[in-house]
């Protein structure tokens, strides 16, 4: 993003963008195909290395945008070709939200000895049971053995005394004047007579021990996402630390000279949305952000900034389309990087792009316009890091929309949504440069070209707080 001024020939593409869906929603003015499909090329700046297998051309010789889905499957062919990740091991609190990166064996016996089910009486044979005046508490001394016709008052999670046969719940049982445990156990014949013996089932309310795994069991395959469940699963069977696929390491470059940090917009200056945004958004994608950086239109800055990174992804805002100040394609054709995907058939955002600009080491250059640069996100920066991360592709769903949706000519479009039982509902504030659309909804719906009819089965794509928390 740069001063107003500059920006003309950045914003004039998206500006035709707005008239494009204009003419699909006034059915009193004709399409003209010629001004949209033009809308929809755009030439390279001559410093820029096409990747061939992305790029397509017109039959005048324009450089044509990549296919929607097109860009997602490069951006995880790119992540694919990197050497394997490392393993690290972290401490189990460091450990949520990465992904194993070796099986999860048992260390011991789950449980590792025979433990009470219940608060009750440990008892012995059948009953009535004379009563030790000791008890028994979780995380004690291994208590003594129990001989027929003894119990042991006994708490949960307790180790079971040698020669135990069964634990007795306390509402399951009643002390008589005597001192002596009587089983009361509901519907049991005799159970309201004293001296009555129902019968007690061996092991009633005993966890044996081994019961839920034994030692050297596989418990978890490697590629797990760890959840707070998995944390707690992996600490019962014994492990201080987790080998994990480590987080790639993303730097955000923030360019603009019109961009504001606190404060009002005035004056021709505007608040960088994008800078507080985009981290935490890519720590939910499973990145480590170890730099957020405001360069401004400066190309001597950007270039020092990319060439000294020593990141795994490099992400910018602003600066890849045509403008006199987006000095991106400039840069990375000065230090030869190759791009991948150079502008995608996708409304907002279409001006995005990804580069390597090394042998380990990718640029995702997002447009400026805030919603345009959640959709570069979750195009192009949602599935490198996925791979990168050793996560599995979110399973593909569907649901019908609501309503009618306007759709770009010959792009796709993503549009946020809230969903409401069986159905998305679109919400409005969808224009490239709105977050208000976005900050209430739950889902991007794909809406291909040409628009949807209510009830048509659109494509969603989860926001990731949606589906794991924040940041998680």
């Amino acid at each position: 993003m740069t001063s107003p001024g500059a920006r003309v020939g950045r914003d004039a593409d998206e500006f035709d963008v707005e008239e494009a869906l204009a003419l699909v929603k006034d059915p009193r003015r004709p399409a003209d195909p010629g001004r949209d499909r033009a809308a929809a090329a755009r030439t390279p700046a001559p410093d820029t290395v096409p990747a061939p297998h992305t790029a397509r051309s017109d039959e005048d010789g324009q450089h044509r945008a990549t296919p929607w889905p097109a860009a997602r499957t490069a951006a995880e062919r790119a992540a694919r070709a990197l050497p394997r990740r490392t393993p690290v091991a972290v401490p189990l609190d460091a450990a949520l939200g990465l992904v194993t990166a070796a099986p999860l064996d048992a260390l011991t016996d789950l449980p590792s000895f025979d433990t009470s089910a219940m608060d009750g009486w440990a008892v012995a044979g059948p009953g009535p049971w004379e009563v030790r005046e000791e008890g028994v508490l979780a995380g004690h001394a291994k208590p003594g053995s129990l001989t027929d016709g003894e119990a042991v008052r006994i708490a949960t999670g307790a180790r079971v005394p040698r020669d135990a046969t069964a634990v007795l719940r306390s509402e399951h049982g009643r002390i008589d004047d005597k001192g002596r445990l009587h089983a009361a156990l509901p519907g049991a014949s005799g159970s309201g007579r004293p001296g009555a013996t129902p019968t007690v089932v061996h092991g009633q309310d005993i966890r044996p021990r081994g019961q839920e795994c034994r030692s050297g069991d596989r418990l978890l395959p490697a590629g797990v996402l760890v959840t707070p469940a998995v944390l707690g699963l992996a600490a019962a069977a014994g492990y201080d630390t987790l080998a994990v696929v480590p987080r790639a390491r993303v730097e955000v470059l923030v360019l603009g000279d019109e961009l504001l940090t606190q404060g009002l917009p005035q004056e021709g200056l505007i608040r960088d949305a994008l800078g507080p945004m985009l981290p935490p958004w890519l720590r939910a994608l499973g990145a480590d952000v170890v730099a957020v950086r405001r360069l401004g239109d400066d190309a001597k800055a950007l270039h020092k900034a990319v060439t000294g990174s020593g990141a795994d992804l490099i992400v910018t805002t602003g600066g890849t389309a045509g403008g006199p100040v987006d000095h991106v394609h400039p840069t990375l054709s000065r230090i030869g990087a190759r791009l991948l995907v150079d502008g995608v058939e996708v409304r907002p955002g279409h001006p995005m792009l990804l580069a390597r600009t090394r042998e380990n080491q990718h640029l995702v250059g997002l447009p400026g316009n805030p919603l345009a640069a959640v959709s570069g996100l979750l195009t192009l920066a949602e599935p490198l890091l996925r791979i990168l991360a050793g996560r599995a592709a979110p399973e593909p769903y569907t649901l019908p929309v609501r309503e009618g949706v306007h759709g770009h000519p010959y792009d796709t479009r993503l549009i946020p949504v809230t969903l409401h039982g069986d159905q998305a509902v679109p919400l409005r504030y969808n224009g490239p440069a709105m977050l208000r659309g976005i900050a209430a909804a739950d889902a991007l719906a794909v809406v291909p070209p040409g628009g949807a009819r209510p009830g048509q089965e659109l494509e969603l794509l989860d926001l990731p707080w949606a589906v794991s928390g924040i940041g998680g």
